[in-house]
């Protein structure tokens, strides 16, 4: 495999993906709107700029490009905004996805790897959850994911496309290298916002719900370093070209940390306190989500290498410092 066409590959996730695969040989090519990734990020291959809806762009980048493979990141991912607004939701991750296949079958590109989520799962029956968990979503995004898993299946089904669907935790950390990391504006995940109630002078962290039936009463979630999630996508390539198609994974560590375990863990990799409040619980999320990852460790032979949440915690804190000190 030579050539692979990232869509949101500048990106939170997917430039990390970008790096891994220059890593493994693979040049990537980012594709992606810059709605809300960074020019900046892309760095291991070019940028063709388009939006994931645009059948015609789409199908001229995969002609020029001849990738073979693609990996799609593109999408809208924050829980609490698909509450308030699904429709775009709905938009940009199922039809995008949709267009995207219309494109890969007209330019005869078969391979897929389709960035899905914890999300499908909504409130678990048990845990850790494992891949065959009911998906039972509880949040616009976690639906508009699974209706794009569904997308793909069918288009497997009817067109011979081949697939490997990963359904990620929660993403965190920055390269270990400081090369990328987190940059959303406006910054909604727990890390990066926890890091700077630390380092910002008069920052806080905002905490939605402390009545949760958890040990501290704050939600719980498995945190994947994204080096680790990066690395995933380069192993679930390798197994599509060795004709390992049509799988679904999850992409977790198997331990769960609730929020103030995350602050604990900020206020000892640097050295000051966090600054918190708490609001009520916000619609959509889950008490607990933590991840069966089994399958893909015992098929694809992944290791979760970065993953130790204090690991996570002072990656993303070197990542904010440098862009702080900017």
């Amino acid at each position: 495999m030579k050539t692979a066409l990232v869509t949101g590959g500048a990106g939170y996730i997917g430039s990390h993906a970008c790096k891994a695969l220059s890593q493994a040989g693979i040049t990537p090519v980012a594709y992606d709107d810059l709605s809300r990734g960074h020019a900046w990020a892309v760095k291991w291959g070019p940028l063709e700029r388009g939006h994931v809806g645009d059948v015609t762009r789409l199908r001229a980048v995969l002609a020029r490009h001849r990738p073979d493979a693609v990996l799609h990141f593109a999408g809208l991912a924050y829980v609490h905004e698909s509450v308030l607004d699904p429709l775009p939701y709905f938009d940009t991750n199922v039809q995008g996805t949709a267009a995207l296949l219309t494109a890969m079958r007209a330019e005869n590109v078969r391979r897929i790897v389709f960035s899905s989520s914890c999300a499908t799962y909504g409130l678990p029956e048990r845990l850790p959850i494992a891949e065959d968990a009911p998906q039972q979503p509880v949040s616009p995004y976690g639906w508009s994911k699974l209706a794009a898993e569904q997308v793909i299946k069918a288009s497997a089904r009817a067109y011979g496309l081949e697939y490997v669907v990963l359904r990620y935790f929660n993403a965190a950390g920055a390269d270990p290298h400081g090369e990328i990391g987190e940059a959303h504006d406006p910054e909604t995940h727990l890390i990066p916002n926890t890091v700077n109630a630390a380092l910002v002078e008069g920052a806080e962290l905002v905490v939605y719900g402390t009545d949760y039936d958890t040990p501290d009463g704050t939600c719980i979630r498995d945190f994947v370093h994204v080096t680790d999630l990066a690395d995933a996508h380069v192993l679930a390539l390798k197994a599509l070209e060795r004709g390992e198609v049509n799988l679904c994974f999850n992409v977790g560590t198997g331990e769960g940390f609730s929020i103030l375990d995350v602050i604990r863990s900020v206020e000892r990799v640097t050295g000051r306190a966090v600054k918190y409040r708490t609001q009520p619980r916000r619609e959509g999320d889950p008490p607990r989500l933590v991840a069966d990852s089994t399958r893909l460790k015992q098929t694809l032979r992944w290791q979760p290498r970065h993953s130790d949440l204090d690991n996570i915690a002072s990656s993303a804190s070197r990542w904010a410092a440098t862009r702080l000190a900017r």
